[in-house]
């Protein structure tokens, strides 16, 4: 099946049980292909059937869909004519692991940062309109990548706009790492109410005590509140700010997934198409470790197991020197922004969770945060990939540099980087120090 599909036209021939064995086939080859050559996998795993069903629905290039980060195109460069260049993956001269317009004309805007997806593709729905055009534009985004400002005020913007533009939230509860702050938790202004907190906790105290059907009963009811908490609570908050709610749909059903879809080409103004996912899917090993598979070397398919053994890098060396500084000095803090595990901080985060940060993928807002601690006393370390610090510019210079104050800018991946294991678009990074 896999070997017949060169574009979008050819998927559009197949049935619903083609494109589920093709879903299954383009799942083995990129396991093949990262597994030899190293690269994102999880992330490609989880939106095998949502990119199938994409290019279902819509006329690519003419439609545009604009892939927030865009290390989750493996799929999509597999349909549009790219299959055997995939295998170039982290090669000299190779495909790229995101979009690049070079490489394609449905590859319709290069990403590599998170969080940018909304504002572009809001921008060329603007454009379409200004030039009376009548294509669809998308946007894909993660939940993780919520967490970023840039697409709150992309959000903001297009939701009190009468702009035709569709939003994909791709919600597979992950980001790098494991996502964590408001936005992932939005319904904790109205649990965490005094009095719904007291009468909770008594009713969930009284029914323990029943014998043998009591801590049942308990779950049970905990699992009706997640499923009325995952209906209720992302139609609130989006249709509040001004977009059309569309779901939950399950993210690998490619028939739920193309009517919805379909229900999103008939809508005017800005759309919200809410889509679960699990990161890693239909590979066992990385659905349970999908933040140790979100970027990955060489791997042996049967095992999962890395097949070179790393040796102690710097990363590394620097959480162990942090974590024995933090026990002799309790002004010590740690702050990244959705790298924990990338950065070395994971232990510093297990033996010192009380002085961890993890602010979620806002790299502006961790350098504020670190100024605020450091003009009260506090030493903050800072803990940040090389690239993603040029989206906290501002910051180091106004909020920190002008006020000399003491933050240490720790600069994971900085200089000339040959392999990047997450997040390489490009090879030269810069550190700042």
């Amino acid at each position: 099946m896999l070997e017949k599909i060169n574009s979008s036209e050819d998927i559009k021939k197949l049935n619903i049980e083609e494109k589920k064995q093709l879903a299954e086939e383009i799942r083995r080859y990129i396991l093949e292909i990262v597994s030899e050559n190293g690269g994102h996998l999880a992330s490609n795993l989880g939106v095998v059937e949502l990119t199938i069903a994409l290019h279902s629905v819509f006329d690519l290039p003419k439609d545009k869909i604009v892939w927030d980060v865009g290390h989750q195109t493996y799929v999509h460069k597999v349909i549009t004519g790219r299959r055997e260049e995939l295998k170039t993956l982290r090669k000299l001269n190779g495909i790229s692991g995101f979009p690049k317009t070079r490489e394609s004309e449905t590859d319709c805007f290069n990403t590599g940062h998170s969080s940018t997806s909304i504002s572009a593709a809001l921008g060329m729905a603007r454009a379409r309109d200004i030039k009376k055009e009548k294509n669809n534009v998308l946007a894909v985004i993660g939940d993780g990548a919520l967490t970023g400002g840039m697409a709150l005020e992309a959000l903001n913007d297009a939701g009190c706009s009468k702009t035709r533009v569709t939003v994909i939230l791709n919600d597979n509860e992950m980001s790098i790492s494991k996502n964590i702050g408001g936005i992932n938790k939005i319904l904790s202004s109205i649990r965490t109410k005094k009095g719904y907190t007291k009468s909770n906790l008594s009713a969930k105290n009284v029914i323990n005590k029943v014998p043998v059907i009591g801590p049942i009963f308990v779950k049970l009811v905990q699992r009706i509140k997640r499923s009325i908490k995952q209906l209720i609570i992302p139609k609130m908050y989006f249709e509040d700010i001004g977009f059309r709610y569309l779901g939950p749909v399950d993210g690998h059903n490619i028939a739920e997934l193309e009517r919805m879809l379909n229900i999103s080409k008939k809508l005017e103004g800005p759309v919200l198409i809410h889509v679960l996912t699990k990161k890693g899917k239909g590979y066992k090993i990385a659905e349970e470790n999908s933040d140790r598979f979100h970027g990955i070397g060489q791997f042996d398919l049967e095992t999962g197991k890395p097949k070179k053994e790393r040796d102690k890098d710097y990363s590394k060396v620097f959480g162990e020197k942090i974590v024995e500084l933090a026990k002799k000095n309790e002004k010590i803090v740690a702050i990244t922004a959705a790298m924990r595990d990338g950065t070395g901080l994971r232990k510093f985060s297990e033996e010192f969770p009380e002085r961890f940060f993890d602010v979620g993928i806002a790299e502006q807002h961790a350098l504020g945060l670190a100024a605020g601690m450091a003009k009260e006393g506090i030493i903050p370390i800072v803990s940040i990939y090389s690239s993603f610090y040029q989206r906290g510019y501002d910051q180091v210079i106004h909020d920190i540099a002008t006020q000399n104050l003491p933050v240490i800018m720790c600069v994971d991946r900085a200089g000339i980087v040959g392999a990047d294991r997450r997040n390489s678009s490009r090879n030269i990074r810069y550190g700042i120090f």
